[in-house]
């Protein structure tokens, strides 16, 4: 898996509702005037295909130009999983890796970690991480990855207006595996609010 290409997809069409603005116009870094899409794609530094998945009236965002492809979800307010089967509708690749654009501290080794993880199980559909305690586990959907293999059961739970991305692990062929311990906390930092923002950029 190393060695074949492996699809970057980024979820960007939420409407923000509790950060008072669409979060693919999020803007960070210096003087928080670098689009939040540039600034992933730069800590990222993916050498394979990059795919950009956008809602209906949000397409296009600041940075959009940066990805090899744009694909738009065919109707609002579906939600994370209707991104994420957007994301392998529209792959070319054998795996794609699913990342949202209000998670900035995700990187390459959280990716790199869950590639391996597919690869040593050939018959996984997708996985992702979960951390704590057994008696308080969290399941984070994202960064998660997938093979082609996932579409349909993704599609079936939609139909069944079941859009909980952890969800996928109540289906057979998606796991979930400990994040290591010696990640910090912040590497889970998801930008929610405005406050969840400014603490963000003035860190």
């Amino acid at each position: 898996m190393s060695d074949a290409p492996v699809t970057l997809a980024i979820l960007a069409g939420g409407e923000g509702s509790r950060m008072g603005t669409p979060k693919g116009l999020l803007r960070i870094g210096l003087d928080a005037g670098q689009p939040i899409l540039t600034y992933l794609l730069h800590r990222m530094s993916w050498r394979g295909p990059t795919l950009l998945v956008t809602a209906p009236g949000r397409e296009h965002p600041p940075g959009w130009e940066g990805f090899d492809r744009e694909a738009t979800d065919p109707e609002a307010g579906g939600g994370p999983l209707r991104g994420v089967l957007t994301a392998l509708e529209q792959a070319r690749t054998a795996v794609t890796v699913v990342l949202t654009v209000d998670m900035p501290e995700i990187g390459p080794e959280q990716v790199r970690c869950l590639l391996e993880i597919l690869r040593e199980a050939p018959q996984a559909r997708g996985a992702m991480f979960r951390r704590g305690e057994a008696s308080a586990t969290q399941f984070e959907p994202f960064p998660s990855v997938y093979r082609p293999s996932a579409i349909a059961p993704i599609a079936a739970r939609l139909q069944g207006a079941r859009r909980s991305v952890h969800g996928l692990l109540q289906d057979a062929g998606f796991i979930s595996v400990d994040a290591p311990a010696h990640w910090p906390p912040g590497v889970w930092t998801n930008l929610n609010s405005p406050e969840d923002l400014r603490a963000y950029t003035q860190a």
